[in-house]
């Protein structure tokens, strides 16, 4: 396993810090201020740079348990200061963090390993989540930190918005609202560079059409979703909220652990039937988790909160994808697609268990043990499985900042 990284992602205090010292360093182009509160009244601050009137939107920390966006966001900041030409006929805005409350309980700032990572999860259901509370709430529910991303993107109308995402293990992919032609040359050419595989059969993107190797177009309003059972769609997310503008969005995903698993395109021998296999592993990893549950629930009776609802969220997930797995034709034969469904069958029930596991430690429960010996199993099996290999953060920002920025120059061609 991985050393520990050399550097460590920022906490939000330490993002709005660094941007409250770039702004007063250069007044006349920087500018930072408060355009919300989350729930439990954390602010939420955009950072922006430039006075041109296209603009381009850059949003961090939309999952708290992603935290490389935050880091990309200084490291982009930093570049569009220096370089001249990036806000030559284009302003940035970033912010810094859109779900502060989420990153408050996400508490690995430099994991070890994806145990460790484990140890301090935490990632909210899909209503409480500001990008995708929209596909799952009426307008009249959504929490303030989407009513304030929206409200931002009805004043900015940007012609692109970017949405920094991450993923524990595996390798980086861009998902886009509209293609943007170009965009997949350079960012093929810095994931080979950076030594960062490309996730060329995500399952988050089951069934999507390719413009590149990785690079992801989510299709329109009358295509059927690969995995009918999910309750969340991204064409009712907040990455679908510029179109109205003309604009589009791009989601750059990037790895904390790397795995050559998901980067290999030649077809699978039996995908069907090996994907009905991991359909029963999940089943049968979820119950193990559930009937831990169910056995604590009459004590955690006067107990609930984010973490509590979160596992229970994502275990209510489990028997409808399953079925999808086991009654479906794959979306995708080759061998990374099936690795991806692999790893996305092994992060539902750990990250479930990992919730879990944190909210009996808190409130001292003799079912803890039980599951503190689940997640460090699980955890060491999926780094195994998968031949985890640590990307080095500043990697990890330097691909994302790559992306970005190449994301720009190609949507701007697009809009011109």
């Amino acid at each position: 396993m991985s050393l520990l990284p050399e550097l460590r992602y920022p906490t939000v205090s330490e993002l709005v810090s660094s941007a409250r010292t770039l702004a007063a360093h250069r007044p006349g182009l920087c500018a930072l201020r408060q355009v919300g509160v989350s729930r439990a009244g954390r602010p939420l601050h955009l950072l922006s740079m430039g006075h041109a009137r296209p603009a381009v939107l850059v949003v961090a920390g939309a999952h708290a348990n992603e935290p490389t966006g935050g880091s990309t966001t200084l490291a982009l900041a930093e570049r569009v200061l220096h370089e001249r030409q990036l806000r030559a006929d284009t302003s940035w805005h970033f912010l810094l963090c859109a779900d502060p409350d989420g990153a408050s309980l996400h508490v690995t700032p430099a994991p070890r390993s994806l145990h460790d990572y484990h140890r301090g999860f935490f990632r909210p259901a899909a209503p409480e989540q500001p990008e995708w509370a929209p596909s799952a709430l009426p307008p009249d529910r959504l929490p303030p930190e989407t009513r304030a991303l929206t409200r931002v993107i009805d004043e900015l109308r940007p012609f692109l918005q970017v949405t920094l995402h991450g993923t524990d293990l595996g390798g980086s992919w861009v998902q886009l609202t509209k293609d943007v032609p170009g965009l997949a040359e350079p960012f093929a050419k810095s994931a080979a560079q950076l030594h960062i595989p490309v996730e060329t059969g995500a399952s988050d993107a089951a069934g999507w059409p390719a413009s590149g190797p990785g690079v992801h177009v989510m299709p329109g309003p009358g295509a059927g979703a690969a995995y009918p059972s999910m309750p969340d769609d991204a064409r009712h997310s907040t990455w679908y909220h510029v179109h109205r503008y003309g604009g589009l969005t791009a989601v750059v995903e990037v790895p904390m652990w790397a795995s050559d698993l998901v980067d290999d395109p030649a077809p699978h021998p039996a995908p069907a039937a090996e994907i009905r296999r991991l359909a029963e592993r999940l089943l049968r990893d979820s119950l193990e988790v559930e009937r831990v549950l169910a056995e604590a629930l009459p004590r955690l009776a006067d107990v609930d909160g984010p973490l509590l609802r979160a596992a229970r969220w994502a275990l209510e997930l489990v028997p409808g994808l399953a079925e999808d797995w086991m009654r479906t034709q794959p979306a995708d034969d080759s061998m990374a697609y099936v690795g991806s469904v692999d790893a996305f069958a092994r992060r539902l029930p750990l990250r479930a268990a990992a919730m879990l596991m944190r909210v009996l430690q808190e409130n001292g429960d003799r079912a803890a043990p039980r599951l503190e010996r689940l997640v460090a199993t699980w955890s060491d099996a999926f780094a195994e499985r998968f031949r985890a290999r640590w990307v080095p953060l500043e990697h990890q920002v330097e691909h994302q900042s790559r992306t970005v920025v190449a994301a720009v120059r190609h949507a701007r061609d697009r809009a011109t």
